[in-house]
């Protein structure tokens, strides 16, 4: 299903025909290049590779001056963007497929290697979902993991939120699977479903999403269409 790369600007408020106020995200997604294409026929699905941004490369002015710190572009990623006639390697790939089976309500273009995918493959009253990545809270406990209530804060209890009985001794004698316990919060890939496009602006490449998405603001998101 075609969509697009893009990251989030944060949330505002739109007031559409009807005077009515309307929550919504702001995605910021710049023309997109397709990298590669996946042929049915070749590999059983139809997929487009689409990149985001640049990533930083190594300076190379033959005086052997010293390349800027940070994160830099491999050559391997370099030599598949330059596959795309591209002169650098975006920061983010990813794969949409074409042929999903709610994609027949759907018009979906002919992409070929080199193309740019835009915002304006959107348009206002379309139902998206948006997929991103929830914000990083790490080691948690019960009470904030998954909301527990925890023990009493009177009568000599000690144990306010601390999750307690486990599982019993005798049978059967282990921590069943699956039970709710301290561990790892958020970061985590969650998909938002049934989103209306409420605007596109494709001077400044902008699209109103209505309601929140996942993620914290200059969040990657991957916007697609919904059948």
């Amino acid at each position: 299903m075609i969509g697009i790369i893009g990251r989030k600007l944060g949330m505002t408020q739109i007031f559409n025909e009807n005077g009515e106020q309307v929550p919504c995200t702001v995605i910021e997604a710049e023309p997109n290049p397709v990298l590669t294409v996946t042929d049915k026929a070749k590999a059983g699905f139809a997929a487009v590779q689409l990149g985001f941004e640049q990533q930083r490369t190594a300076r190379d002015d033959g005086e052997g001056s010293r390349t800027p710190r940070g994160r830099r572009a491999t050559r391997a990623e370099l030599g598949h963007a330059k596959k795309a006639g591209l002169d650098y390697a975006p920061r983010a790939l990813r794969s949409f497929r074409l042929d999903e089976p709610g994609n027949a309500k759907i018009e979906i273009p002919a992409y070929n290697v080199g193309d740019m995918v835009k915002v304006d493959v959107f348009a206002a009253g379309e139902i998206v979902k948006v997929m991103g990545t929830t914000k990083g809270r790490g080691f948690q406990g019960v009470v904030k993991r998954h909301g527990f209530h925890g023990g009493p804060n009177t009568h000599g209890n000690t144990r306010h939120r601390k999750p307690g009985s486990v599982g019993p001794g005798t049978d059967p004698s282990r921590v069943i699977k699956g039970k709710k316990m301290p561990g790892q919060y958020g970061a985590e890939q969650h998909t938002q479903i049934g989103l209306r496009v409420e605007k596109v602006d494709a001077e400044r490449n902008l699209i109103y999403v209505r309601g929140s998405v996942a993620g914290p603001t200059n969040g990657i998101v991957l916007v697609e269409k919904q059948a």
